[in-house]
């Protein structure tokens, strides 16, 4: 007997493990192949809504083609994530009076490891609170001993084939951190600052030319000024030469179309060394790249002495004054700009000159943007190539080296000449290093790590034993599908491809399905400053996972974000309830599934059309998710069973079960079949209820309804039940809606009236008069035209009126009053935000969630006066 509550804890309790014990998560060896890579989560990490999102996706995704017999991989695992965990390591350390380079570089890489065993599976835990089910027997680690095999090799071969170097370019560097880190871990925020203009001094004496920074310490590494080759203010000063305040450095003008004539003076101070822009102007001009920073930040040997040593903050005041007491400062301007912090340590990230090991990405993009290009890799929804093309087309060489001590060290061991041996293994390295020598010589390696998307760019082909090769690797590879968000389309999506291209000479995954973000419920981005970030762990523990699960999936629109809080959580929950409650009813009314129940068979109008139309929603849920459309598959479930099931079969069965009999027998066996039916489509949405209810309800087998076929196509004539359900439905409802806008009291009861009905609505009525009359709150239902004195109210179906008198229980003359009132406010508001949005200014400038704001408040107000326009239709004489 199920409980007469639905408790979501109760329920959901140790059925991922059961699962799991039963090996419901492996592949079953046959079918054809569903792989799915899980994007490997931090191990630092813990759950958040954007991972609730993703993996809510993917196991939707499994658990529909598992019921469709696939042989289903979901590989699992995590990232070591190389920033993330060294500064959790090193706090820990600070806590206790040490450092890692107190302790050493061993003794720490032993100590991550340490913290790794013990806290670092706390997002795999979670995951599987959510359901999540892939097959945790391969769960992998970017850092396992295949995985970091695979890694070496990839690095030795890319540097064999010339496509992994070591250069010295501009990086974006924390000064914190003393490491490189990639643009995804760099966040632009917009400060209040200042923009200096400063006059350069022309070598001849004969004038000066004006330049304007917001970083004044860097002028002390100019090494050129620039003008657009088409600006005529200038052109008689290219080629010539100006004197670099407090330095004294004669450096040149030259021409570039980097200069923009319209900003500014139209003139830009070159600084290669300390900004990515002037680095390309200087290696296309041959001006020198002059480091002015050391790894801290602080100014070098570089610079005057008056400058050494100093901070970098510090020194853009002293440069300041120190231009202002020569008289080369203009003026000085408020001035609102961008500028780039490190997202772990929170400190302004600088473009810094170093030598680092490089990836030839433009080189390996070049396969990777023809794949897309042909379609062997498609992106959901489609405009999202267009991104990745615009990314992909203008990449620039890969970073790939950070200066950390947990990751997968550089395999690159250097000789006492400095000559480098790039091997697998330091023995290798040795025996490469004595053919070079001719005698055994000590070697240095790398003391570098790779940067985290290098290992993860491996991710779909060497979690299946790249390069041992396996099984699996052939089977499974290309991959059906990869689930991730936007931002990170260039810095993992793009390297998957480049380095599946380049390592299997085929595409990592098929398909590329894009999500948006999940933003609060007023559509605002979810951050700790804003206060608004919703915790999925105690939305699972308040209302289920069932629940955050079809809340998210209900929500999730092709190429729009997610807006999501606790009311929607919770309305989800009660849809939870819902079935639970739909299905204790069935179960008191003995409805059990009949072995040879056959549907197309059902004699019954009302079992006919329940039939009829749970076949539909089966291939809209089936079409929805073969086409990544979450929202759609969701809302036509809850719709069937809320509205269709629950409101109206249920109800309108009643009656046939209180009264026995053959049609009550069918009835009994057609809600079992619908109920299991309902119960596979759902599964993949809501895996646990779902289950419960086969195995209590139906009696299925144990742990088998995530194995269970997915339902088949029904081809049913229903005879014409479905537009006469349909029929009596749009009537009840349009009764109730009526009687509700114009606030009919509940308890009244109104006489329907039909003026001409034909042979076809009288059948109607006859056949469900005692159901319509019971639904509606009706006194009777009539033939012909009644008494209009007190008004009446009409609402038409199928293009027939029906005439419902009001006297006794409305009055008309101040209900019109009142509607009329009512519109003519939403009229006001209508137009006001019609004026409001029609405005470019205020579309342009504000923030984009305010404007989808106004956007939904006009729409909602809109809905709100048509439907007052309908109801003061109803009224007779309006």
């Amino acid at each position: 007997m199920l409980d007469k509550t639905y408790d979501p804890a109760a329920v959901e309790a140790g059925r991922d493990e059961a699962w799991e014990a039963a090996g419901r998560y492996r592949p079953r060896g046959a079918g054809t192949p569903y792989c799915i890579m899980m994007p490997p989560p931090n191990v630092t990490g813990s759950l958040h809504m954007g991972h609730a999102l993703n993996h809510t996706v993917q196991d939707t995704l499994v658990r529909f083609k598992r019921m469709q017999g696939r042989d289903v991989l979901w590989q699992p695992g995590t990232d070591h994530a190389g920033i993330a965990t060294q500064m959790v390591v090193e706090r820990e350390l600070a806590a206790e009076g040490t450092s890692r380079r107190a302790i050493g570089r061993e003794a720490f890489v032993d100590r991550v490891w340490q913290w790794k065993a013990e806290s670092g599976r706390t997002i795999v835990a979670q995951l599987r609170r959510l359901g999540a089910s892939p097959d945790w027997s391969r769960e992998r680690f970017t850092m396992d001993d295949g995985l970091s095999a695979a890694v070496r090799r990839a690095f030795v071969s890319l540097h064999s084939e010339g496509l992994i170097y070591k250069d010295e370019r501009l990086v974006n560097w924390d000064c914190q951190l003393h490491t490189a880190i990639s643009d995804l871990e760099v966040v632009s925020k917009e400060v209040d600052g200042q923009l200096w203009h400063f006059a350069y001094p022309l070598e001849d004496g004969s004038g000066s030319i004006t330049v304007a920074t917001t970083r004044p310490e860097t002028m002390l590494g100019d090494t050129g000024v620039a003008v657009h080759p088409e600006d005529e203010r200038y052109r008689d000063l290219v080629g010539r030469h100006v004197v670099l305040p407090l330095v004294g450095r004669r450096i040149p003008i030259v021409a570039d179309e980097y200069s923009d004539p319209e900003k500014g003076t139209g003139a830009v101070k070159i600084t290669p060394a300390h900004d990515f822009n002037d680095f390309e102007v200087g290696r296309r001009r041959g001006l020198e790249a002059l480091n002015i920073l050391d790894p801290d930040g602080r100014l070098n040997d570089t610079v005057p002495a008056a400058y050494r040593g100093l901070d970098r903050f510090a020194a853009r005041d002293r440069v300041v004054a120190d231009l202002d007491a020569a008289g080369v400062l203009v003026k000085t301007e408020p001035y609102r700009y961008m500028v780039p912090f490190g997202d772990r340590s929170n400190t302004v990230i600088e473009p810094y000159l170093t030598d680092q090991w490089f990836c030839d990405a433009p080189t390996l993009a070049k396969d990777a943007i023809a794949a897309v290009e042909d379609g062997r890799t498609t992106f959901v929804p489609a405009n999202w190539a267009a991104t990745y093309f615009d990314w992909m087309r203008n990449i620039q060489p890969w970073c790939i080296s950070r200066q950390l001590w947990w990751g997968h060290r550089i395999p690159a061991w250097y000789g006492p000449d400095g000559a480098v041996f790039v091997e697998e293994s330091e023995a290798d390295a040795h025996a490469a290093a004595r053919a070079h020598y001719g005698r055994e010589v000590a070697l240095e390696q790398d003391p570098d790590v790779l940067d985290t998307w290098f290992s993860s760019g491996l991710w779909p082909f060497s979690t299946l034993d790249w390069p041992a090769g396996s099984p699996e690797l052939q089977r499974y590879y290309p991959t059906d599908v990869l689930v991730t968000g936007f931002d990170i389309i260039f810095f993992w999506v793009a390297r998957m491809m480049m380095l599946g291209l380049h390592f299997m000479e085929q595409v990592p995954f098929r398909q590329v399905y894009i999500h948006g973000l999940v933003r609060d419920e007023a559509g605002q981005k979810m951050s700790k400053s804003k206060g608004n970030i919703v915790d999925p762990l105690q939305l699972v523990e308040d209302y289920g996972a069932d629940a955050l699960r079809f809340a998210i999936l209900a929500s999730l629109a092709q190429g729009r974000d997610i807006k999501l809080g606790e009311s929607r959580v919770q309305g989800y929950r009660n849809f939870v309830t819902k079935l639970w409650n739909a299905a204790r009813f069935c179960e008191l009314q003995d409805c059990r599934p009949e072995p040879a129940f056959a549907p197309e068979a059902v004699e019954t109008t009302l079992n006919r059309w329940i039939v009829a139309d749970l076949a539909a929603t089966r291939d809209v849920v089936t079409a929805a998710l073969e086409g990544y459309r979450f929202n759609e598959a969701a809302l036509a479930l809850y719709r069937f069973v809320w509205d269709r099931f629950c409101d109206w079969y249920l109800e309108l069965a009643k009656p046939v079960l209180d009264a026995g009999g053959p049609a009550a027998a069918e009835t009994r066996a057609t809600a079992a079949w619908v109920l299991g039916r309902v119960f596979r489509l759902l599964h993949p949405m809501m895996p646990f209820v779902t289950e419960a209810l086969d195995e209590q309800l139906l009696g299925a087998e144990p742990h088998g309804l995530i194995v269970a076929d997915w339902p088949a196509p029904v081809a049913v004539d229903d005879g014409g039940a479905r537009a006469e359900i349909e029929w009596l439905i749009a009537l009840v409802s349009e009764i109730r809606t009526a009687r509700s806008e114009l606030r009919v009291p509940a308890a009244a009861r109104l006489a329907l009236w039909i003026a001409e009905p034909d042979a076809a609505v009288r059948a109607r009525i006859a056949a469900w008069r005692p159901a319509i009359e019971r639904l509606a709150r009706l006194d009777g239902v009539h033939e012909g035209m009644p008494e209009s004195a007190g008004g009446t109210l009409q609402v038409v179906v199928d293009g027939l009126t029906y005439v419902l008198p009001l006297a006794g229980h409305v009055d008309v003359g101040e209900e019109r009053a009142r509607l009329d009132k009512e519109m003519a406010k939403l009229e006001a508001d209508v137009a006001r935000l019609d004026r409001k949005l029609a405005n470019p200014q205020f579309v342009a400038k504000a923030p984009e969630d305010v404007v989808e704001e106004q956007r939904e408040r006009r729409a909602e107000r809109a809905a709100t006066l048509a439907r007052l326009e309908a109801a003061a239709a109803r009224l007779e004489g309006r």
